[in-house]
């Protein structure tokens, strides 16, 4: 029987779902559900931690991760959590590094269960910031500029 927790927090880019699962965080979204307070050692850990980086206080994050996707996807991630505080790569740029193409680590980037955790907002298409969760308009694509603009990078 597996152990589940949820929590809703606020942040700078509106509130976020943090889920847990077996001792690990396993997704990481934003909602518009009420705030829920965190009431598991992951769920609370995460929640301090995305607070001290929206205070400037930490550059990675250090929690158990455990997100639920292909080998190809899990390989882009382990490389998406590689890339530094405040830099970027564009989408061929990774691909490269990866030996696949840039359409296929945009795929992952937009299957990325842990926004923000695992730092998709720091793959960006040559020509500017690219999509966000697979949205180049709007509040959600705003999020991924507000993020590089909080870690001092540009695309």
């Amino acid at each position: 029987m597996s152990r589940r927790a949820q929590a809703v927090i606020d942040t700078p880019l509106g509130r976020l779902r943090l889920a847990a699962e077996d001792g690990a965080l396993v997704a990481v979204d934003f909602t518009r559900a009420a705030p829920v307070p965190p009431r598991d050692a992951v769920t609370r850990e995460a929640a301090r931690q995305i607070r001290e980086y929206f205070a400037g206080r930490r550059r990675q994050f250090a929690l158990p991760l455990a997100p639920a996707g292909t080998a190809f996807q899990r390989r882009v991630w382990r490389a998406l959590a590689a890339i530094p505080f405040g830099r970027t790569l564009t989408y061929g740029e990774l691909a490269r590094r990866l030996g696949t193409s840039p359409r296929a680590v945009g795929g992952a980037c937009r299957a990325n269960p842990l926004p923000l955790v695992v730092p998709c907002h720091r793959v960006v298409a040559v020509s500017g910031p690219g999509g966000y969760a697979g949205h180049t308009r709007g509040p959600v694509a705003a999020r991924k500029r507000a993020l590089l603009r909080h870690e001092g990078a540009t695309p």
